[in-house]
């Protein structure tokens, strides 16, 4: 039996306002903190957020992009 090799798809999630979002990758040779910095312009939050991941849910590879908003401690 021959193996196959297939490439991860990956998906960003980010909850906004009790929203979970799903951020499509904008480009597969960039970091993870590099797709948050891609997208802190339409989602600023992102500017102070981490990175979880990735969690390999079927064919995607999920990070969770989690803000730090409205958090203290």
């Amino acid at each position: 039996m021959a193996l196959e090799i297939k490439n991860l798809l990956r998906e960003f999630n980010i909850l906004k306002n009790g929203k979970q979002l799903s951020l499509k990758d904008p480009n597969p040779e960039l970091t993870a903190a590099e797709v948050m910095k891609f997208y802190s312009g339409e989602h600023p939050e992102l500017t102070n957020a981490t990175v979880e991941g990735p969690t390999v849910v079927g064919d995607k590879a999920q990070y969770k992009l989690v803000t730090k908003a409205g958090k203290l401690g």
